[in-house]
C-alpha cells in the first residue's frame, strides 16, 4: 500500500501503529500478573498504559484514515474503510475498558474486564495483521467477499 503521509520517504501510518499494540499488550501483561496475586500497583500500570496506548492510537488510526481517503480505486478505499473500522473498534473497546476501570479501586480490573480486555487485544492483533496483508498486496478472502473486490492487486492503492 502506498501510503500518502511519509516522512523520508518511510510511511507513518506503519510506525505509529506499533505504539498503542505494545501499550495496550503490556496493558495485558501486567493485569495478568495483578490477577495472578501481584502487587496492585500493576493494575495502576495497566490503567496508565490503556491512557497511553488511547493517546498514541487516536493519531494512528487518523493516519491511516487520512491514507485511506486518497486512495483511488474505490476497491481500495473499501479495504483501506474495512481496516479503519477494525482500528476504531480496538480503540472504542479500550476507552469502554478505561472508563469502567476509573471507577474500580487502585484501577484494577475483574476477571469479566480482563476477558474483554484480551478480546480487545486479539482485535488489534487481528488489525495489524490485516494491515499487513493489505500492504504486502494479499487481501484474505472474507475481506475480498466483504466488499465485494473480485482480484486485488498492489498497483490499485
Amino acid at each position: 500500500m502506498e501510503s500518502r503521509l511519509s516522512i523520508a520517504g518511510q510511511a507513518i501510518q506503519p510506525v505509529l501503529v506499533m505504539f498503542p499494540l505494545g501499550l495496550f499488550a503490556m496493558a495485558v501483561l501486567f493485569d495478568v500478573a495483578d490477577l495472578l496475586g501481584g502487587p496492585t500497583i500493576l493494575g495502576a500500570l495497566a490503567y496508565w498504559n490503556i491512557v497511553a496506548g488511547l493517546i498514541v492510537g487516536v493519531p494512528a488510526m487518523l493516519a491511516g484514515a487520512v491514507d485511506v481517503m486518497f486512495m483511488r480505486l474505490p476497491q481500495a478505499r473499501r479495504l483501506g474503510a474495512l481496516r479503519t473500522l477494525i482500528n476504531v473498534g480496538v480503540l472504542v473497546a479500550f476507552a469502554v475498558i478505561l472508563m469502567v476501570r476509573i471507577r474500580a479501586q487502585d484501577r484494577v480490573a475483574g476477571g469479566g474486564l480482563f476477558l474483554i480486555e484480551v478480546l480487545a487485544l486479539g482485535l488489534a492483533g487481528f488489525g495489524a495483521w490485516f494491515a499487513g496483508q493489505l500492504a504486502n498486496g494479499r487481501t484474505p478472502a472474507f475481506a475480498r467477499a466483504a466488499v465485494g473486490v473480485r482480484e486485488y492487486r498492489r498497483q490499485i492503492y
